[in-house]
């Protein structure tokens, strides 16, 4: 198994030719990938509230400062591999070669099953969101033909070359940052609600309320920024494009988060903001609130419109991503080897693209055929289980980093970027996992049976995975 990992190689039918397209994306195409998948706009309009709403309030800023000074710790290690390991498997590879082949297995298979809940949970806001927004230009459709509409758009996409989609992608986070920071600089010049406060980043304000909670909600909003070494095969230069774009990625995501929440919390006042967002019907209103309020409802319209893009943008990194696991796979033999081959002519994971676009039909058809709620149920049950699994990867992946450079120390000699910030890392992925997986009801809205069974998900896949691999 580990022949294939180093090089991205395959030992699948094809051959030579069998092979993702080589040093097509740079690192701003590889950046954008990545932060596309973290949809800015569609975090801070849609989780930054609700985690304001239901973890520590005004504390939020300075918790996104928190938990991207630990996602910079946890990627010294990750990209100190990424060196040494170029393969669009990732998780899987790093873990195959670090802890071993069955664990690897495991690791791809909870890759599979994360990817796949966070792509086609985004779709349920997306299919919300778009009938909300056709509905107010006469349009009105359940929110389950966008849905589909959205599926064949994104599979189109993933059949073809990487590059498309990356050009796209650029072209519609670009737009959403920038609708973002004119709401932003509106608040900053006209100094918020009564001055500019940076109380948010006390720790008072921090530990207020549910801070776990807090903390839980703003470590989804990066969901994604791990996925620059999935194009490792197909970067120029992966030895320096992949590390670079990782470091870019939690930068520009952590900061662009911390900065927008901060002035979220002072545009509606520090001390009314939680009564603020209590009052609303629909916390997701409250950026778009602010829009109206310090720019205007024009901005507010395209607002409503990039949110929708946003959300595209978002749902298309992920299926980018689950196509590159399944391929990898495949390519393994961890499933049926017709997976793990690309298209003659876009050198695309093809066959990965088209079994991603089936299962997004078949599990949005069940969740409209029982009537199933796109936000609330859709939405939140899955991208959970999604968050919950990539936590799962990047844990195994800081005990790999440790255990591939302690049998290889020649590669890294560094301890500091071999085993003492991957140890840090790997202990606090291990609180948040905890924190997770016993506060799931609150986070998903999931009761009863759903409650438990929702985040056993991940562990069976690691079963299935581990035994596939043996």
């Amino acid at each position: 198994m580990t022949a294939t990992i180093d090089t991205g190689d395959t030992g699948g039918p094809a051959g030579e030719a069998n092979r993702l397209r080589r040093n097509s994306l740079g690192v701003g195409a590889v950046t954008f990938l990545v932060v596309s998948a973290a949809a800015p706009l569609t975090a801070v309009a849609g989780g930054v509230p609700l985690s304001m709403l239901m973890g520590n309030g005004a504390g939020i800023p300075g918790t996104f400062l928190v938990v991207t000074a630990l996602l910079l710790v946890f990627a010294v290690g990750y990209v100190a591999m990424a060196r040494h390991v170029a393969n669009a498997g990732a998780f899987y590879a790093y873990t195959a070669r670090g802890l071993g082949g069955n664990l690897g297995g495991a690791a791809a298979l909870i890759a599979i099953l994360s990817y796949n809940c966070m792509q086609i949970g985004v779709f349920g806001l997306f299919g919300a969101a778009t009938s909300g927004l056709f509905a107010g230009w006469g349009l009105d459709l359940p929110w389950w033909v966008w849905c589909f509409v959205g599926i064949a758009l994104v599979g189109v996409l993933g059949y073809r070359r990487v590059d498309l989609s990356a050009k796209i992608l650029t072209v519609l986070v670009l737009l959403e940052y920038l609708v973002v920071l004119v709401v932003d600089a509106a608040i900053l010049f006209k100094g918020g609600d009564a001055g500019l406060s940076l109380a948010p980043f006390t720790p008072t304000q921090m530990l207020s309320g549910s801070p776990a909670i807090g903390l839980l909600f703003c470590f989804a909003a990066f969901n994604g920024f791990e996925a620059t070494t999935i194009y490792s095969e197909e970067a120029r230069e992966p030895a320096r494009t992949v590390p670079r774009a990782t470091y870019i990625s939690v930068l520009i995501i952590g900061l662009f988060y911390m900065f927008t929440s901060w002035l979220m919390a002072n545009g509606a006042g520090v001390d009314k903001l939680v009564p603020t967002l209590q009052g609303l019907k629909d916390p997701t209103t409250f950026l778009f609130g602010l829009s109206d309020r310090y720019v205007g409802p024009l901005l507010t319209q395209l607002m409503n419109i990039l949110f929708v893009s946003s959300l595209f943008a978002g749902v298309t990194a992920f299926h980018n991503g689950v196509a590159r696991y399944f391929y990898v796979a495949g390519r393994e033999r961890l499933l049926p080897e017709a997976l793990g081959v690309t298209h003659p002519r876009f050198q695309s994971p093809h066959v990965g693209s088209l079994v991603q676009t089936a299962i997004a039909v078949l599990v949005i058809a069940l969740f409209a055929a029982t009537g199933q709620d796109p936000v609330l149920a859709l939405f939140s049950w899955l991208t959970n289980v999604g968050t919950l699994g990539i936590i799962v990867l990047m844990a195994l992946t800081s005990a790999s980093v440790v255990a591939f450079f302690t049998r290889n120390p020649s590669l890294e000699p560094n301890a500091l970027k071999a085993k003492v910030l991957p140890t840090v890392a790997g202990l606090a992925l291990l609180f948040i996992i905890f924190q997770i997986v016993t506060n799931f009801g609150n986070l998903s809205g999931a009761s009863g049976v759903l409650g438990w069974f929702l985040p056993s998900l991940v562990l069976i896949a690691a079963v299935v995975g581990y035994l596939l691999a043996v």
